[in-house]
């Protein structure tokens, strides 16, 4: 009964040791602390933006408003020399056109062309155009001529 004793005593012991241990080894400290921030506004990656500026000077310091022909000769041609740069932000494609002719008649007998035609300009990229004016050599009647020119990008 001695042995009993003592070992339903260690029993005892042994769980109340695991109940404290228990017990003890469940303890939680905690720290609290604040937090604050910013939130960086990003702004949203840019649309794809097709823009061309047209300018008399290699230096693209000045815009190019009009082009004087001068007086030519029948079967002549004209030339002048431009500068174009890709001023957006995707590469796009040259092409160029006429309208609003000073006369269907002047039209018929005068041909603008450049030698820039489906040329792809990457961005921030500047060439140099030549724009050459042919005078047809039947031309008779026209003593003077207008007309705008157009120059397109198109996105490549």
């Amino acid at each position: 009964m001695t042995m009993q004793k003592t070992t339903m005593g260690t029993v005892l012991v042994l769980a109340v040791m695991c109940v404290v241990i228990t017990v003890f080894g469940s303890l939680v400290a905690t720290h609290t602390f604040s937090n604050s921030g910013s939130i960086s506004v990003s702004t949203p990656p840019p649309t794809d933006s097709v823009q061309v500026g047209v300018y008399s000077n290699s230096g693209c310091t000045t815009t190019l408003s009009s082009v004087n022909w001068g007086t030519l000769d029948p079967g002549s041609v004209g030339t002048s020399t431009i500068y174009v740069r890709n001023e957006g932000n995707v590469p796009v494609t040259l092409s160029i056109s006429t309208s609003s002719w000073s006369s269907v008649t002047a039209q018929s007998f005068l041909t603008l062309a450049w030698n820039s035609d489906g040329y792809e300009l990457a961005v921030g990229q500047t060439i140099q155009a030549v724009l050459s004016l042919t005078v047809s050599s039947s031309i008779s009647g026209i003593t003077t001529f207008s007309f705008n020119t157009i120059i397109t990008a198109t996105q490549a």
